[in-house]
């Protein structure tokens, strides 16, 4: 039975409606891993530093599926693309191309003769570093019959192993699209040997229908997406091969049995944006993560943790860590991965500050919205924020906002109790995410509020260090 691989569009559709934070986009790519999703497609580099981390980040996160990115049209594109994707288990590089003239000459500004040149020169290069290529002929079912065998051949020469068909305008219906995969099948012999995707718009609320009659006709991936916007549903797809895939040859990897939960989690997370509101980036529901450490381990393994943990640390920071990590270590049977957060935060990466809590004042009940107002001083210069929020922690995180004039993606907050009793200590611990980095503080007080006050300024402070140092 032929094994049809579902590669999954989520991430590269965020911008279109929703947007997902760091975390979620690793978090969503562990799920789509879970559930047996043959490829998982990732937006292309635009920053270089922050896409780089982000694609190498998701990377080592999944182990079983394919992880696909994007190149531009110029070799610079795909050097700096491997270098990010390289370490990944299953790594694929995409060559994007239009192969319609309305699209090459309109949006790409490029001659049919020169479109060729670029497709098999950036293919080449990708086949150079990667053996795992695909070429995908956008707006394909729009493009001239001739010129697009010549793209396909050009393609398949310079080293695609998967040559996907792409019906952007959405305009065919199901017996149409069928009939348009197998005539170019037909007549392009070099395709025999090489893997044929297939993606459709849902313009006309047909894109599955198409999928699987293209399926039918031979095709052996097709274009899906868990939350999908305009494309093939995932969900959809799965089932419909799960359910009937025997009448026509065909089987996928994903798990039926967590199909449905894992794509409410999905649908979840892309609808839990940030909120106008809210400093809270995202709709991640954090679960422990598993990681714990002993006395035994060596620095080496400790810092892999932390990594893990999202930092990136100096040498000398990393030392300090370790030391701290061998304090606490010698206390107790294990050390958790919260518990690693806090030693980061109050360890690696101390700074001069150059916003120091001066005053706070926080009005909160049940009968009345959040309010906080905020004085910090730099430079010796008061400065005030007064802001409105869900909780009082949100309020004091959005005055601290509106002080600074900086949003910074709030990768994670935790709280702990230090001591027990009636005057019990509180730890926080916040996560802020710059420019792919995270940063972290820690603050224990009696007041929680307080306490993450201090928190969320610590790792502010170091953010403006080294933005300042560069």
């Amino acid at each position: 039975m032929r094994q049809i691989q579902i590669s999954d569009m989520t991430m590269k559709q965020a911008a279109e409606g929703f947007s997902l934070s760091f975390k979620e986009k690793i978090e969503l790519a562990k799920l789509l891993d879970k559930l047996g999703v043959s490829v998982i497609e990732l937006e292309g580099i635009t920053n270089a530093r922050i896409d780089a981390l982000r694609i190498k980040s998701i990377a080592a996160a999944v182990t079983g599926s394919t992880v696909a990115v994007p190149v531009q049209l110029n070799a610079d594109s795909v050097t700096n693309t491997w270098n990010a994707l390289k370490e990944a288990k299953k790594p694929r590089l995409q060559v994007c191309a239009p192969v319609s003239s309305v699209q090459m000459e309109y949006l790409f500004h490029k001659k049919p003769d020169a479109m060729l040149q670029a497709i098999s020169e950036t293919v080449a290069a990708c086949r150079g570093v990667c053996a795992d290529v695909e070429f995908v002929a956008d707006d394909a079912t729009r493009s001239d019959g001739a010129f697009l065998e010549k793209a396909i051949s050009a393609a398949v020469e310079a080293g695609a192993t998967t040559v996907t068909l792409c019906d952007a305008a959405g305009a065919m219906l199901p017996d149409e699209f069928a009939g348009f995969v197998g005539d170019v099948c037909a007549a392009n012999p070099c395709l025999a040997g090489v893997h044929i995707g297939v993606c459709c718009s849902d313009e006309l609320n047909m894109a599955d229908s198409c999928a699987i009659a293209a399926v039918r006709q031979g095709a052996a991936e097709v274009k899906a997406a868990a939350y999908p916007l305009g494309n093939a549903s995932l969900a959809n797809v799965a089932r419909i091969i799960s359910t009937r895939g025997e009448s026509f040859d065909a089987a996928c990897t994903v798990s039926s049995t967590q199909l449905s939960r894992t794509v409410e989690q999905i649908a979840w997370m892309c609808q839990t944006g940030r909120k106008k509101t809210s400093p809270f980036d995202n709709g991640v529901q954090d679960e422990d993560s598993g990681v714990y450490l002993t006395v035994h381990d060596d620095i080496g393994g400790v810092i892999k943790a932390v990594e893990h943990l999202g930092y990136d640390l100096s040498e000398e920071d990393a030392q300090k860590v370790y030391e701290a990590f061998q304090t606490i270590a010698a206390k107790k049977e294990k050390v958790s991965a919260k518990e690693l957060d806090a030693i980061v935060a109050s360890a690696a990466m101390q700074v001069p500050p150059a916003f120091v809590l001066k005053t706070y004042v926080i009005t909160a009940g049940n009968t009345v919205s959040a309010t906080a107002h905020l004085t910090l001083t730099k430079d010796g210069a008061a400065l005030e924020g007064v802001s409105i929020g869900d909780g009082p922690i949100d309020a004091a995180f959005l005055a601290i906002e509106q002080i600074t004039g900086c949003h910074y993606e709030l990768d994670d907050f935790q709280i702990q109790a230090v001591t027990e009793g009636r005057e019990a200590m509180g730890q926080t611990v916040v996560k802020l995410r710059s420019g792919g980095k995270v940063y972290s503080g820690r603050g224990i007080s009696t007041d929680i509020v307080g306490a993450s006050i201090h928190a969320y300024i610590s790792a502010l402070n170091k953010i403006v260090y080294e933005e300042e140092a560069v």
